[in-house]
């Protein structure tokens, strides 16, 4: 029998879900992205958003609708730090979310890079030749 992971989510207050034998675990990252996570998986911390979590175990698939927060995956264990549960979560599309802070940090490191290589081409086209050179 393949080995099973043991999925917990916890609140500051609180263990909402202490679930042992589960097959796979499915949620909503930050950056949009779903993630599958099944035995095996290589440990991963990560951000999520307000979505719903799905796991299976032995008696068939589950939904829990919880709150933003951060996913641990070490071994077989799948943890979810969150702050509570939702009675209704809307689910985004990546396109629905709001990129604009992705985007622009992206921009500022993409226009920092070029700046660098800027002045590093102006220096390389502007130095002075060595007397050899001349």
């Amino acid at each position: 029998m393949p080995e099973l992971l043991c999925l917990v989510v916890l609140t500051p207050v609180s263990t909402l879900l202490d679930a042992g034998d589960v097959k796979w675990v499915q949620l909503r990252l930050a950056d949009g992205a779903g993630i599958g996570i099944f035995p095996g998986h290589a440990p991963l911390l990560a951000e999520t958003v307000a979505a719903p979590l799905r796991y299976a175990d032995a008696d068939g698939e589950h939904i829990l609708n919880v709150d933003a927060g951060i996913l641990r995956v070490a071994n077989a264990a799948v943890t979810l730090f969150t702050s509570g549960l939702r009675d209704q979560v809307a689910v985004l599309s990546p396109w629905d979310m709001d990129e604009k802070p992705h985007f622009e940090r992206l921009f500022h490191a993409l226009a920092a890079a070029n700046t660098a290589s800027q002045k590093k081409r102006n220096a390389l086209l502007h130095r002075i030749p060595t007397p050899r050179e001349r």
